[in-house]
Order: C-alpha cells, then structure tokens, then sequence
C-alpha cells in the first residue's frame, strides 16, 4: 500500500458514518496509515481507533526506541494483544532472553507475545513427537504427486515430500498438555487453544496501559482471565478501565457522526387524504410537507448536535391514506433512510425499523352515535346507585336505632309507649339528613356516635348536591354500545380509517372482515354514523385516539364509548440499529421538558365547537364503593359505643341484683327470666332505678341530676 492508496482510503472512510476504524494490517502499512490519519485530522475528538495484534507486537518488540514522532500519531488507539498470564517459567524465558539480548548487542529487540507463543509451539512439538516416538511411530516421507509446478513457475515443488504419519502426529499435538511459559497449553476438541484471551491496551503518551482483558469465557473485564476461569461466566457485567481516546479526551466518543458525503436522507412522508393537520402535502409543491408531525420533526431536528440533511418524499397519491405497514417496509428495505408521519408504534413494525420515543400518546377507541337524554321527572333519583340508596336508607335507621338505645334511659325525648319511640326513631334518624333533629343528646356515647352521623351524612349529602347538579346541567349522551366488547357482541357493522393498523387488529380480536367497512375521511366518518347499521352505515367506528379527538371537535353528535383499549403511540421510524433514532428520542424528551411539543399539539389540534357532555348517565352516579369506608368507620363507632353501652349496663344490673337480694338462677331456674328482668332494667329510666336502689338500703333518693348519667 501507498501512501496515495491510504490518503484516498481515508478520505472515504471520513465521509461515511462511522467513526470507529479497525486497523488490521502489517506494522509498516499500519504505522503509514496512524501518520496519513493524523495529516487528515482523523486522529482527534470523536474517533475509535482499534489496532489488532500486529501494533502490540511492534510496540512490545521495539519498545523505548520507537520515536516520539510515531508514538504521536498513535496517541488514544486501542489496541489487542494476546494475553500471557504472569508466572515463574515466564519471567525466568524473558531473563534469559534479555541477557541473550545483551550478549548479542540487541538492546532494542524486545520480547513480544508472538516469541513467546513459538518458544511454547516448539515444546508442544517435541512433546507431540516424543508421545509419537514411544508409541512406536516411524518417521517416513514421500512424494506427493498432486504437487507440481505451474507452467512456468520455477518453485521446483516437484522436491517436496509429505509426512506420511501426519495425521497421527496432529493427534498428538491436539493431545498435548502442558504447561508453559505463555500458561496452560491445551487444546479443545475442535483444535483451538483453550480459554484464549487477549490484553486491551491504551496507547497513552510514550507508552501503553492496560486497560483490561478480554477472553471468550467471561467477555470484557478488569480482572485477569485466568482469575475468572474458577468463577461462573458473567459476560453480562463487562467493563474496562477509563480510556484516553483520540484527541486526548476522557468523554466516551459517540462511535459515528451523520456522513458528510453531500447525500440527503431520504425521507418517507405519508401524503394524507384527511385529518391533514397531521401531516399533509402543501398545494403546488412537489415535496413541501407541512402539519403536526412534520413541526415536532423540524423541532426535533434543531436540537441535534450535528446538521442533517433530508428530502421529504411524498408516499401514497394524496386520494386516499396510503398503507402504514407498506411505509414502514420501505424503511427496512432501504427505499427509504426514514418515514416521519403519524406512525403508530406497533409489534409487528417494531420487528422491522427503529423507532423514536413517542411524541404523541395514541391508542384504539370507539365512537359511536349517541343520543341527549332528558333529565326527567325522576332524575333526583339518579345520582345514586340502588345500592347506594339501600345502604343509606339502611344506615339512617340503624344510626337512629343505635341513638335511641344510647339516649332511652336517661333522656325523655326517647322515653313514651313503644309506637310513640318508633316514630321518634324514624324522625329523628332521617331528619339528621337535614340537620334538622330537635331532639338534644344527654348522654355522651349518644354525642359521640351522632357527631360520627353527622360527619356522615355531611359528605353524602354534598356529593348527592355535585352530582344531581351535573345530572342537571350536563348533556347526557347515551348509546347501546358501550365499549370494544359489546361492540364485538352486537354483531354489527364497524367502521376504520383506511390505512390503519385498526384492521389486523380487530380481525385478531375475531371480528369477521365481512363486519369491517373502510372509510376514507371524517365526512364518511359522520355519515356511516349517523346512517346506522340499519341503514347501510355503521354501528360504530374504531380508530386511533388523536384522530377520534379531532373529529368529535366538529361533530358533536358522537362521543367516545368507553375507555381506549390498546396503547401505543406516535414516532418517527428509522433503519434498524440507526443511531438517528437514538438521537432523535432524546430531542423529543427535550422538547416535552420545556413545552414545545405542547405548544405544537396546540397549534395544530386545539379542539373546538363542541360544549361539555357526558358520555353516560351512569359516569356521574356514585357507587357504595365510595362511601364503604365512611359506612365502616360509622359502624365501628356504633358497635364500640353499643358495647361500652352494655357493659356499664351488665355492672350496674349486677350492683342492683346485689341491693335487692336477687339469688343467682340456679340450674333449673329459667335464665330467660333474669334476661327478661335485665332487659326491663335497661328499659327503666337512669334515676328510677337508682331510687329503688336507694330506698333498699334505707337511703334517700338523689337528685336525678346528680345520678351519673351514661
């Protein structure tokens, strides 16, 4: 090679992509080509050059009498050097080769990996024809008739004989085993060297470092191989030592820069027969595109470190939304560098092309004709569900039930003939939803549990407020279809946009394609909807969440019936393994950050026209699911206060029992007559029974106010 031929080499080399150069060729045309590198300025910020072992050899072999002019040039390169593990045998071979050196007069041939590796085959052949010899192998030569000279050739090859116990002996060699001055010399079955492993050097200054080791049994590391061999492979945690690159820089070279070489990247750019804000060819131009997406990739663009330039083509005839699969496919085939669009990102194009971080959220929804409904002579009813009004009607009575049993002794707004409590119960618990009770508690497990009530009942009647309210005053939408299920159950006619992935889709979900109608814009949108499945259209229509939010901005009729069932996104899709993509996510993240993709979405998609509605009635009824936990936390102050109620109860009987000289039942004593007596000592008001206690012991009556209400 010439130093012309390494010039015009390079050249190419620096117009294209990468920035990672592998040299592997001999010691002069490799040095040449390090000396034409940096002439060429190839040898600074950003490029990755890796020397195989032919550089280490040099290196090693020449040692401190390489000039400094040469060591410049080499400044930052990695290089690969076949890995010899330290050991006695080793060092003891390279002193005695550095004294036959100095005998010699040699001081600047050095030992390199290569001697070493033939000081060990020369042993491994001696071993190989010893094991040959004492099996009783013979030495033998003959000709071999298939070697002859070519017309012409003067190599005489005609004197050449073969080693008739060739095979034999190469058994041997494979067999060999030993160990020396390079380590464990062995062999596998297939004939290579066990466990071979190299050095990772770091050309630095006027001199080299290692900066780790690789082998084929634990991959990259830090640590040397022979140390790993013991220990479970691990090549996923590989690693090197820091490296001084090219340019004398620590910051990681990005491995490639977009080629300089004056080609445009082709770009596939989907030419839209509706929902044209997205994407859309301009009018009279042949490739000037222009939307929501084609805004988000110029934005993207600028943030790229690097210039890029790009063609827009257009894909498809403008009539009717080409195919996104087909575009796809042009990438991976290389037709096109790039497509930039409205691309959902899906399983099956994820198999073929890269793609970005998604810059708009998407995903399948169903939009179906919806009718108004009116509020009703019963609406007041509908802002709870039937078993939230049981479970309310059911607390009333047992709150009020509870009261009653915590006041009736002691307070006589609880006290009368049993239809006269009854009434009372029923008054008092439901006029608590209006804070209108007039009856005052005298007890204070009664104001306990009523202020628990209360709070209650104060959080039940504001949500009932909120959502009669939105009842009221929101337009309600309703429609028998209520999502991706019942629409696949009815049966009837669904409608996509052409061109969307919506199809494979639910063809997967077992929707026959004789059900799926193609439609082309929102105008057959709207009238496949209105028509209906008895009339020719549709029952309802399936398509991507950004294009369904555009079309019920002018059409008010429809709305979106239940939640979106698939979720993907939007991204700019990329040749597999192309580093643009990478790139290119990273501007897109950039621009969510500080706003800028939101300001796009808006200046684009900014809905309008439609007041607010509500998909469904049954959207703002509230469930007992809201309110089990303030049903709980009231029932577990009812029951606490019940039980302290009954057990101050159970020790006063017992007091009273005493004082009246009441026997314990004894085993053929009815005990439903001491139940019956402890249930009429409940009833009795407080400071009754503490006047008949008294007036048993020969004491006079207290003041009922005095008497140490519950």
């Amino acid at each position: 090679m010439t130093k012309s031929d390494a010039v015009d080499m390079l050249v190419k080399l620096a117009l294209m992509e990468s920035r990672v150069i592998v040299v592997h060729v001999n010691p002069g045309s490799g040095l040449m080509i390090f000396s034409v590198a940096e002439y060429l300025g190839m040898m600074s910020n950003g490029y990755v050059w890796i020397a195989t072992d032919w550089l280490s050899s040099y290196l090693d072999t020449h040692g401190n009498s390489i000039g400094s002019e040469t060591m410049r040039t080499l400044q930052g390169v990695i290089v690969m050097r076949q890995h010899v593990p330290d050991s006695e045998k080793k060092k003891a071979f390279v002193s005695r080769w550095n004294d036959l050196v100095k005998k010699e007069g040699l001081i600047s041939l050095g030992l390199n990996s290569y001697g070493l590796y033939a000081y060990d085959t020369v042993w491994l052949l001696a071993h190989a024809l010893n094991a040959f010899l004492n099996e009783g192998g013979t030495i033998s030569y003959s000709n071999d008739p298939m070697l002859h000279n070519a017309e012409g050739s003067k190599m005489n090859l005609e004197a050449l004989s073969i080693f008739n116990e060739g095979k034999e002996l190469l058994r041997r060699i494979w067999q060999t085993d030993f160990i020396g001055v390079t380590g464990h010399f062995r062999f596998d079955s297939s004939g290579d060297l066990l466990h071979p492993a190299y050095d990772v050097i770091n050309v630095v200054g006027t001199g080299f470092r290692i900066i780790g080791y690789w082998s084929n049994y634990s991959g990259l590391s830090i640590e040397t191989p022979e140390s790993l061999y013991s220990k479970p492979p691990n090549i996923s945690n590989e690693e090197l030592r820091s490296v001084i690159w090219p340019g004398d820089t620590t910051t990681q070279p990005r491995g490639w820069v977009f080629p300089n070489n004056g080609k445009q990247l082709i770009i596939g750019v989907p030419n839209r027969a509706s929902y044209k804000e997205f994407v859309s060819l301009v009018k009279g131009t042949d490739n000037t595109m222009n939307g929501f997406c084609i805004d988000v990739f110029t934005a993207a663009l600028n943030l790229l470190p690097y210039p890029v330039p790009y063609k827009f083509v257009p894909f498809g005839d403008g009539k009717s939304n080409p195919s996104y699969n087909e575009l796809v496919q042009r990438v991976e085939t290389r037709f096109f560098d790039a497509a930039v669009g409205d691309i959902a990102i899906v399983t099956n194009r994820t198999k073929l092309v890269d793609f970005t971080q998604p810059y708009a959220e998407s995903g399948l929804v169903v939009v179906a004709s919806t009718k108004r409904m009116k509020s009703g002579a019963w609406a007041f009813l509908k802002p709870f569900t039937l078993k939230m009004w049981g479970a309310t009607a059911a607390f009333f009575i047992i709150m009020g039930a509870v009261v009653w049993t915590l006041e009736h002794r002691v307070n006589d707004e609880f006290r009368g003939p049993p239809r006269q409590q009854i009434v009372t119960v029923l008054w008092f618990s439901f006029s608590t939803m209006f804070f209108a009770h007039r009856e005052s508690m005298m007890s204070t497990l009664g104001r306990f549990v009523l202020v628990m009530w209360l709070f209650v009942v104060l959080i039940i009647n504001s949500s009932y407020t909120a959502s009669l309210t939105s009842i009221l005053t929101v337009q309600q939408l309703s429609s028998p279809i209520t999502g991706i299920e019942s629409l696949i159950a009815s049966g009837e006619p669904i409608g996509f946009q052409i061109g969307s992935y919506a199809e494979n889709y639910l063809i997967e979900l077992g929707v026959s394609k004789s059900r799926l109608q193609t439609l082309r814009s929102p105008e057959e949108y709207a009238d496949a909807l209105e028509k209906g499945p008895t009339n020719g259209g549709v029952a309802a229509v399936v398509d991507e969440l950004p294009y369904i939010e555009l079309f019920l901005s002018k059409h008010c009729k429809f709305a979106i019936r239940g939640k979106m069932f698939t979720k993907s996104g939007w991204g700019f899709a990329f040749r597999r393994d192309s580093p643009l993509a990478t790139d290119f996510s990273t501007a897109i993240l950039l621009l969510a950050e500080n706003g800028d993709l939101q300001r796009i979405h808006d200046k684009w998609l900014t809905n309008s026209g439609c007041g607010s509605q509500s998909d469904d009635i049954s959207s703002n009824q509230l469930d007992l699911r809201s309110f089990w936990g303030l049903f709980l936390i009231c029932g577990i102050t009812s029951v606490v206060a019940l039980s302290i109620f009954f057990w101050r109860m159970a020790v006063m009987f017992t007091r009273h029992g005493r004082h009246h000289g009441v026997a314990e039942p004894s085993e053929g004593s009815s005990r439903s007559r001491r139940l019956r007596t402890f249930f009429s000592f409940v009833d009795e008001r407080e400071d009754t029974s503490v006047h008949k206690s008294g007036r048993k012991n020969g004491e006079e009556p207290k003041n009922s106010h005095s008497s140490g209400r519950v």
